[in-house]
């Protein structure tokens, strides 16, 4: 599962970049600023827009990716091979009790080793102590892996907006052009259409590159979550059977 996340999430990269290539080149005109490197498209075309709701887009791009690439690392690092860690559990718990059981916990990284060891700890109160024990730490670790998860929804939907208001903004500089000159002449006005075009595609593209990003961490916390759940049910199990 980790291995198709990661794909889906560099194709839809792929995809996006060589599409948002296509479209800075249908940007150029004439053949000499056609063959210009994507990069160099891309920084004339964002001089262009202008630097209020540019940099506010380019702002939003990398404070997005920059929450991204931090929960991707955090979640990486909080997963745990779950079978693999129930059975060293069970096999301690076992052959050298409760106290074996916490010592693999605390050599393990992640918040399922979190969750066991919460449980084990109070398994010599009783076993209700220690499912409610796991129940609540569920819910402290869920909040640990959903952390500023919210700033990365809110950078996708103002990327576009921004982008948005930049295009109107542009539309009524060029109105009022027009208005002032009193004359309705394309070449007058195109020049202002195009840059305030260039804050909607920039936007939108920001928008594209986050959601990617923020679908691919949804689907890791979910991940880990189900992991969660099970292994408390399993640790419940467990010491039930211990009990015995």
């Amino acid at each position: 599962m980790k291995k198709l996340f990661s794909t889906l999430a560099v194709s839809g990269l792929f995809i996006m970049s060589t599409t948002t290539a296509n479209a800075m080149t249908m940007f150029q005109e004439g053949g000499e600023e056609a063959s210009k490197g994507f990069t160099q498209v891309l920084k004339e075309q964002f001089i262009q827009g202008g630097a209020g709701f540019m940099g506010i887009v380019l702002l939003c791009l990398i404070l997005g990716l920059a929450v991204a690439i931090e929960r991707i690392i955090y979640l990486n690092m909080a997963s745990t091979n779950t079978g693999k860690l129930k059975q060293q559990v069970e096999d301690a718990l076992a052959s050298g009790g409760v106290e074996a059981a916490k010592e693999v916990c605390r050599n393990t990284k992640g918040p399922v080793a979190s969750i066991y060891y919460q449980g084990l700890d109070r398994a010599g109160e009783s076993v209700e102590s220690a499912e409610k024990a796991v129940v609540s730490y569920g819910g402290v670790q869920m909040g640990q892996l959903e952390k500023n998860v919210s700033w990365l929804s809110l950078f996708i939907a103002i990327a576009p907006m921004l982008g948005f208001m930049g295009t109107v903004i542009g539309m009524i500089q060029a109105f009022q052009k027009i208005a002032a000159v009193g004359n309705l002449s394309a070449s007058l006005i195109a020049g202002d259409i195009q840059v305030a075009l260039l804050t909607t595609v920039f936007g939108l593209i920001t928008a594209i590159i986050l959601q990617i990003f923020y679908n691919y961490i949804i689907a890791k916390i979910d991940s880990i979550v189900n992991d969660m759940e099970d292994s408390s049910i399993s640790l419940i199990d467990m010491l039930v059977d211990h009990k015995k």
